[in-house]
């Protein structure tokens, strides 16, 4: 028996709290876990888990054991990252979740690129906007806005993207242009729906350093980003898109932007969209998370320098 690989297969089912996670995360099958731990246990003599068809719990050896053991599968990748190089190939599997129109627009055109560098790595791309659990989904990197983040991970932000408020020619035709954000109150406002907890995100601008939320009137909403845009294009209203999705659409015309500083709008522009890098620790960090996120930092600041953005121009 690999006695430290029984020992990873331990503690990743005790982390994602079941059999069936744990081997999800490994990339085996859950009767090929369940042997492994068997073997454990026989091992040391003793019952780790309390294993019946529908629950599992340590018990107290096993809870003990996991105590001592839990950083050994951490410290291993700490050490073995200490003592390589930049020569060093990376290898194994590399879990990335994130929220959906970020992980589909942004992510995963430039995953392509990652991946020519680095062939021995298996990728696996989850885009979700409802809750992200590193350790039962076995989420080694997750790309989250504000609202996502939550107490005791470790979060750093990459990059701020222009939130963009837009609609068809045809609306504003048949409905006026508004001049300021106050004038949304006024206007059929398209808003998105957080699937997390069911609120609307609110509108938010910046006016010479100082934050405000305009009142809208939401005559439709809707948890998928990109539904709000065909809305948008199909002239119900006005929407607010992150630059990534309105992009391609004003450049074609079918949405124009409103509030842009230089048609004045009292000086407000719309306060941009925060993007954090998270993982479940800093032990977390390992040289494959590191290597992806140095490529996605440095990818994003050719089109979004944080300068320029964080300065409202």
């Amino acid at each position: 028996m690999n006695l430290l690989a029984a020992i990873a297969s331990f503690i990743k089912v005790v982390e994602s709290g079941s059999i069936v996670g744990a081997a999800k995360t490994l990339g085996v099958s859950a009767a090929a876990v369940s042997q492994t731990i068997n073997r454990l246990e026989a091992h040391l003599g003793v019952r780790l888990l309390q294993r019946t068809t529908r629950s599992m719990a340590l018990t107290e050896n096993g809870a003990v054991y996991y105590e001592k053991v839990k950083r050994i599968a951490a410290d291993l990748e700490s050490a073995q990252s200490s003592i390589s190089n930049e020569e060093t190939e990376l290898q194994g599997r590399l879990s990335i979740a994130s929220t959906s129109a970020f992980g589909r627009h942004v992510l995963a055109p430039l995953i392509a690129g990652f991946a020519a560098h680095h062939p021995r790595l298996l990728l696996e791309l989850s885009t979700t906007d409802g809750k992200i659990s590193h350790i039962q989904d076995g989420i080694d990197l997750s790309l989250r806005i504000k609202p996502q983040l939550e107490e005791g991970i470790v979060a750093r932000k990459i990059v701020s993207l222009p939130f963009i408020l837009c609609a068809a020619p045809a609306y504003l035709e048949r409905a006026g242009v508004p001049q300021s954000p106050h004038d949304l109150q006024n206007h059929a406002c398209l808003a998105f729906r957080y699937p997390l907890d069911g609120r609307f995100l609110r509108w938010s601008f910046l006016r010479e350093g100082q934050r405000y939320e305009a009142n809208i009137n939401a005559t439709a909403i809707s948890d998928d980003i990109d539904a709000l845009a065909q809305m948008a294009i199909s002239g119900a209203g006005i929407t607010r898109l992150a630059e990534f999705v309105a992009a391609p659409y004003i450049a074609s015309g079918q949405l124009l932007p409103l509030f842009e500083t230089r048609h004045g709008a009292q000086h407000a522009v719309v306060e941009p969209m925060e993007i954090y890098a998270c993982v479940q620790e800093r032990a977390a960090m390992t040289p494959k998370v590191k290597a992806f996120m140095d490529y996605l930092i440095e990818h994003l600041a050719l089109r979004w320098p944080m300068e320029q953005l964080s300065s409202g121009r």
